[in-house]
């Protein structure tokens, strides 16, 4: 079966093949670089990381490429407030995103253009929609995108422009023609610092936040490419903003396929730094394993709402533990992939159809069980490799499961431990025996016996 991908332009499943045989060309909208990330920006790094994980198991050459907004009214903001340059800020937290994104597993793209190094080929592009009628200079000195001269506006979320203007909630401007209009180029203000300013044919002053993707996409990837993702929240306005600017200027597709990822919630809303119901990457991780986290998202469907909590979180640790036991319980063998295998084809046919990794995730616990029932290390390498195009189960088995044991406790402790219950045991003191297991579950420490002997894993 070949791939197919939920496109949300078509509004349906539809078979993938890239303009250029063997490969594909893929934007992903980033973060803007003012804070912290989010667990929501860890869904979306971590959805297309699966995406361009599967693509070159099937064989394609991908060309990736992930932005980084650089320069936008938040950045300035808190860099205002925080005594720093804009660019001191963003280098802090470009770092921080690169820690919280290798800590999951997250393989960094061919590409991370920043925006403030693409300002020459914005400027080129606005200069190219003014020539065309469809940007105009404002009398405040911006210049903003004619919405209703682009004939296709509206076409990614599905919506007419009356009905885009009804639902516009924003007072009309004066020195905009139309309250859907938006801006290409900001003028620059007295209060802003030197350095978000840029000189242009329009005056001093800097790129709106929707025109940076549309010149970095188009200058990396060319003015068509495969793919175009990011989260749902983008879809309006800036993906159709995006359409609107590089097919105005350029007049061809500016992407074959757009994927939208779905959002993390809370509470049943969307985690977001604006409601304020967010939890930083760094902050999950001070409870709970970075494996985990990622573990959590791939099993659900990227294009699915996906619900945070502890809850939620603390079964994924439990079922990830499970395919982590059958590997330690059988050690894998080194195996390539035999995709006429009938789970590794189920797993194959799972994430064809629109990357389906809820059932690719079933066929790993298939092959778990396989796996136990066997004892055949290539079952087990089978479920270890497979788990590697979802980025999971790379980790030695024994260590993934004594991580997080308590502090202070060392192996040689445990091993002593374990030799004195199976004494106790033999001298039929189970009292003492029993003893020895709680008092090391109060450490942290669960013992695990089985016919080859006792083993111990941190405890949930």
């Amino acid at each position: 079966m070949s791939l197919r991908i939920f496109n949300t332009l078509s509004r349906a499943v539809s078979e993938f093949s890239p303009a250029e045989p063997g490969h594909v060309r893929m934007y992903v909208c980033g973060m803007t670089v003012y804070d912290l990330c989010h667990l929501g920006h860890a869904r979306s790094m971590i959805a297309f990381d699966v995406v361009q994980r599967w693509l070159k198991a099937s064989g394609y050459q991908v060309t990736y490429v992930r932005n980084v907004t650089d320069i936008d009214d938040k950045i300035i903001k808190r860099a205002l407030e925080n005594g720093e340059t804009i660019r001191g800020l963003t280098d802090r937290m470009i770092d921080a995103l690169h820690q919280d994104a290798d800590a999951l597993g997250i393989e960094r793209p061919q590409h991370e253009p920043r925006a403030t190094d693409y300002v020459p080929q914005m400027l080129s592009m606005i200069g190219s929609l003014e020539q065309k009628g469809l940007a105009y200079r404002a009398g405040n000195g911006d210049v903003n995108y004619s919405v209703r001269k682009f004939a296709g506006y509206g076409k990614l979320s599905g919506k007419s422009l009356d009905e885009l203007n009804a639902g516009e909630r924003v007072a009309v401007e004066t020195d905009k023609q139309d309250p859907l209009d938006f801006v290409l180029w900001k003028s620059a203000k007295s209060t802003e610092p030197d350095d978000v300013k840029w000189p242009s044919p329009f005056g001093t002053g800097r790129p709106g936040w929707h025109i940076e993707c549309s010149a970095m996409a188009c200058e990396l990837l060319g003015q068509t490419f495969d793919i175009h993702g990011g989260g749902a929240d983008l879809q309006f306005p800036h993906h159709e903003n995006e359409i609107a600017q590089s097919e105005g200027a350029n007049g061809q597709p500016l992407a074959r396929f757009w994927m939208h990822n779905g959002f993390i919630n809370v509470d049943n809303e969307k985690m977001s730094k604006s409601l304020g119901n967010f939890f930083t990457i760094r902050d999950v991780l001070q409870s709970f394993d970075a494996e985990t986290v990622r573990f959590f998202i791939v099993r659900s469907h990227y294009r699915s709402a996906l619900n945070y909590s502890d809850v939620h979180l603390n079964d994924a640790k439990s079922a990830l533990k499970r395919l982590y036991t059958a590997l330690q319980a059988v050690p894998p063998a080194d195996v390539t992939i035999d995709w006429d295998d009938p789970l590794a084809a189920r797993f194959k046919a799972a994430m064809d159809e629109d990357f389906g990794t809820p059932e690719a995730v079933a066929v790993l616990f298939e092959l778990a069980g396989d796996a136990n029932r066997s004892g055949s290390a290539e079952r087990s390498g089978l479920l270890k490799a497979l788990g590697g195009l979802l980025g999971l189960l790379q980790t030695e088995p024994t260590q993934y499961l004594q991580a997080g044991a308590g502090v202070g406790v060392d192996e040689a402790t445990i091993q002593a431990q374990i030799q004195a219950r199976a004494d106790a045991k033999k001298a039929k003191n189970f009292a003492e025996a029993d003893r020895i297991r709680n008092d090391l579950l109060a450490q942290g420490i669960v013992l695990k016996d089985s016919a080859s002997g006792t083993t111990w894993e941190a405890a949930q």
